[in-house]
């Protein structure tokens, strides 16, 4: 059977999880919340006190456990040598940093922030200014860092202390499960789990001072993020509006709905934004409409000023497409 989504939170085709993944994904999450509620009150009766998710994930808290000492060196090393070949940006010219970021360690997320950190580099001239991060890494020192909140927080420091903030731009791509509360899903099979909130996203970004920004957040219900990160100067577009599952996270899955249709599809196109917008959300409505789903909603903001940067950085773009990569996401073999 395929299922188009497997957030767990959808319809009853999103329910059909393995009891064993689910299992150890409640003890990592119980291990987590006793650790918290540990440090915030620094007692140990504080195992009896709840666990209030909804502000944890505001946050922006996470858990690992079973983590070797090798990984955590391994994890270190390939940060700083992603970080270090970062190129500063040129004076007077308008530079694109691409952050793009799997957060969940089912595959479909790996290929696909893989496959759009390429894209966003293309497309936006971002060729060694260019950071990719995906779940699942493991103890070599070589290889993409790992997809994870404190790496995520680290990269967005690194870039916006290589950039000019009043001149650059940044764009971020990430892709994972989405929460209609809670936010971007983190979770690294058995070993990590955690959330991150529309407010600690908003932090992350406006605490680095990054306001010239293009958001694109590949999730179910990831409209939720609109209302903390608007500013005259960002451009954002969700999978879904807040109240909408998006769709083909299937773990074996090379793209979602929104990545394949943005990313594989009209991104690669030699065409201007709202043109690709209106591109992606058309394949979007027409693929959900052939599998009888519920409609998810993209939804697109442009700040007022966010056009400056925006026409700048299109202007340069290639003049030919590039070939998509992988099965289209409504593909049911």
């Amino acid at each position: 059977m395929q299922r188009y989504c497997s957030c767990g939170n959808c319809n009853s085709a999103f329910r059909l999880r393995d009891m064993a993944v689910k299992n150890a994904k409640l003890r990592l999450v119980q291990a987590g919340a006793m650790a918290l509620s540990l440090l915030v009150t620094g007692s140990a009766f504080s195992q009896q006190q709840s666990f209030n998710t909804v502000e944890a994930a505001k946050n922006g808290w996470f858990a690992e456990q079973n983590r070797s000492a090798n990984w955590y060196l391994a994890q270190h090393k390939k940060l700083s040598t992603a970080l270090n070949a970062l190129q500063p940006q040129r004076p007077g010219v308008v530079d694109a940093y691409v952050v793009s970021i799997g957060l969940d360690s089912d595959g479909v997320f790996a290929r696909e922030s893989a496959e759009a950190a390429k894209i966003l580099a293309r497309r936006y001239g971002a060729a060694g200014r260019t950071v990719y991060l995906t779940t699942g890494g493991d103890d070599k020192a070589t290889g993409a860092p790992q997809g994870s909140p404190s790496n995520l927080a680290t990269a967005l420091a690194a870039i916006a202390d290589k950039m000019n903030t009043q001149e650059d731009v940044l764009i971020l791509f990430a892709t994972t499960h989405g929460d209609p509360v809670s936010g971007l899903a983190y979770r690294d099979k058995e070993y990590a789990a955690g959330m991150i909130a529309p407010q600690r996203l908003a932090d992350l970004l406006d605490g680095v001072g990054v306001k010239r920004r293009m958001v694109l957040l590949s999730a179910c219900y990831s409209g939720i993020f609109i209302p903390l990160l608007t500013n005259d100067q960002t451009v954002i577009v969700t999978a879904a509006s807040s109240q909408r599952p998006s769709f083909g996270c299937t773990p074996g899955n090379d793209w979602t709905f929104f990545g394949d249709a943005l990313m594989n599809n009209a991104f690669r196109k030699p065409q201007k934004f709202d043109a690709a917008i209106v591109e992606a959300t058309g394949l979007i409505r027409q693929w959900e409409g052939a599998l009888d789903l519920p409609p998810s909603r993209p939804q697109v903001f442009v700040g007022e000023n966010a056009r400056i940067w925006l026409d700048v950085l299109e202007s340069k773009m290639p003049t030919t497409a590039s070939a998509k990569v992988g099965r289209p996401a409504i593909s049911t073999d």
